[in-house]
């Protein structure tokens, strides 16, 4: 797997603890990509056993600004219902704040993705509202931009 974007995410103004990064990777044997997702900061719930699920999305354009409203909608250049779109993805599952994910997709390619952004909901997506899951105010962003080539990233 070769990494070719990444995504520093960043908190919302409810949320300014809350830090991450994604990096995507592309797969020379495939057309597909792999996602690796690791935050920290989200906020907890309060069940016993403080973790909860969070709604995750390639949304259109790389704007984040806050307040996160102008990134428009999820990704989906072929404008099929939710959940079909190519910018859903997995819920995050958070445990004390903390989250780790790492999933594989082919609902874009490489290309597609750079320069749009990546958000964090407070809610996870329940996959069928539409037309974005229900899954609530917008916490973190990222936007997706290309990995320098590796000469140049390691001068």
């Amino acid at each position: 797997m070769i990494p070719f974007a990444f995504a520093k995410i960043s908190g919302s103004s409810a949320f300014p603890n809350l830090s991450g990064n994604a990096i995507f990777y592309r797969n020379p044997k495939s057309p597909g990509v792999l996602v690796k997702v690791e935050v920290t900061g989200l906020p907890d719930t309060n069940s016993p056993i403080r973790s909860n699920f969070y709604g995750m999305h390639i949304h259109e354009f790389g704007d984040c600004t806050l307040p996160f409203d102008k990134t428009g909608n999820h990704y989906n250049p072929r404008r099929l219902n939710h959940p079909y779109h190519a910018g859903d993805m997995p819920p995050l599952l958070g445990n004390n704040g903390y989250a780790f994910s790492l999933f594989y997709t082919n609902r874009f390619s490489p290309r597609d993705i750079l320069h749009k952004s990546l958000i964090l909901h407070l809610k996870p997506d329940d996959f069928v509202t539409q037309p974005s899951g229900n899954s609530g105010d917008k916490i973190g962003c990222g936007v997706i931009e290309p990995l320098p080539p590796k000469k140049q990233a390691f001068r």
